[in-house]
């Protein structure tokens, strides 16, 4: 039989089981560049690769805009949801963002835990909130 205790994992190797895959797009329909709001939605996959099951407990980003202007949002789980994820599987959510530049990015992670009570933070690597033809 398998042992599945984390117990005697690291924070790190807990984290290193969690896959992040991020999607953004520019929302032109409902950006306005005069009056500096320029809206973005992105999608987060994530995956549980390990063989215990995973809940994401809360989340912080630091999302900064093209004038380095930063703006930092923490909170309870993910739209309304503390989700448990099971093992070898995903979940998937989508939000967005407003900035007040046509390009900023985005970084920050989520605080998880395991079925065990072995908390860990799980990394957001930065990605890129551009409209089209922006960047070059």
């Amino acid at each position: 039989m398998q042992n599945n205790s984390t117990d005697n994992q690291t924070p790190e190797q807990l984290a290193s089981k969690i896959e992040i895959a991020v999607e953004s797009r520019y929302e032109e329909r409902q950006s306005d560049a005069e009056a500096k709001r320029f809206v973005f939605t992105y999608s987060i996959t994530i995956k549980n690769s390990a063989d215990y099951n995973i809940q994401l407990l809360s989340r912080r980003w630091v999302v900064t805009d093209g004038n380095q202007k930063e703006q930092e949002i923490q909170g309870e789980g993910v739209i309304g949801e503390q989700p448990i994820i099971a093992p070898n599987s995903s979940y998937q959510y989508s939000s967005g963002a407003i900035l007040e530049t046509d390009v900023g990015s985005m970084f920050g992670h989520y605080n998880m835990v395991t079925e065990e009570g072995s908390e860990f933070k799980a990394l957001i690597a930065a990605f890129t909130l551009a409209k089209p033809n922006t960047l070059h």
